[in-house]
């Protein structure tokens, strides 16, 4: 048995110990075709609700529109060779990204931004967490994961006015955030504890947090907040409250993965999609 499991078996009931040994033991699996056909069904809805409600000023720019169309195919392909997200993955990431870009191609600009930040976290460390049985599936993420993490912001672009387009930003921030924060505390275990009640687990834990995967966290929210800011689509305040949300959205996931995700009441894609909507949530809150 592993340190870590060690450790769990002193700290955490049998029945969660049970599930965390056969997790550790048994390689993950995908995302099932039900959740992933449901995502892209989430992302093609998003997209023709977009296409329906900005056809006019679309069909005005055709060169922006086919700058759009250029830069969503090019960014799925290339999310698709580097395995950050598997064929499904690809084509939901591909709705999103064609919403952002068509709106304003400084929104995808972040996305692009965010998609990095996540993808070198996802690689730190990647064979210490293949040894924990924890490492992200090699073909990248499913369509289910891409729109748990990202459908929240690509809803707020495609419907909401401009003036809300903040809260988009925040709920990628907490993307950025959660991912640096889950991956990095995985890739450089130091003590972790369970949000909840502050006792220790063992890094991978749902719910655990930890000193190096928070500080990641915060790095990754203020890479997201300063790249709004560079690009000029967030004052200095608007930035400081990206950057705010996206640290506080990731503590909501955390404390939701303790609660309930532990507890088999909710799976990792609907704690990363509250995560998101909390941080647009709080990011609406401070305006």
């Amino acid at each position: 048995m592993s340190d870590g499991v060690q450790i769990f078996a002193k700290t955490c009931p049998r029945a969660a110990r049970r599930r965390l040994e056969r997790e550790r033991t048994l390689p993950r699996t995908h995302q099932s075709h039900t959740a992933d056909a449901i995502a892209l069904s989430f992302a093609a809805g998003i997209a023709s609700l977009f296409g329906l409600l900005r056809w006019p000023s679309l069909n005005s720019s055709r060169s922006r529109l086919l700058l759009a169309v250029t830069i969503t195919l090019v960014f799925a392909l290339a999310a698709w060779l580097t395995h950050g997200v598997s064929g499904s993955g690809a084509l939901a990431g591909a709705g999103v990204a064609f919403v952002l870009a068509a709106t304003d191609p400084r929104l995808f600009g972040v996305l692009l931004v965010v998609f990095a930040v996540t993808l070198a976290a996802t690689r730190v460390g990647r064979a210490h967490k293949e040894q924990l049985r924890v490492a992200e599936s090699k073909t990248g993420r499913s369509a289910s994961q891409v729109m748990a993490n990202v459908g929240v912001a690509a809803l707020i672009v495609a419907i909401a006015p401009p003036a809300l387009r903040l809260l988009a930003l925040a709920s990628l921030a907490e993307v950025a955030a959660d991912t640096s924060s889950s991956e990095t505390g995985q890739a450089f275990p130091g003590k972790t504890v369970l949000i909840t009640n502050w006792k220790p687990v063992p890094s991978g834990l749902d719910g655990g947090i930890s000193v190096n995967g928070t500080t990641a966290a915060c790095v990754a929210a203020l890479v997201v907040a300063l790249t709004a800011r560079c690009l000029g689509l967030a004052s200095d305040r608007q930035a400081a409250i990206v950057a705010a949300c996206g640290i506080l959205g990731m503590l909501v996931d955390s404390v939701l993965g303790a609660v309930f995700e532990r507890r088999g009441y909710l799976n990792n894609d609907l704690v990363n999609l509250f995560g998101t909507a909390s941080a647009a949530g709080l990011a609406w809150l401070m305006m």
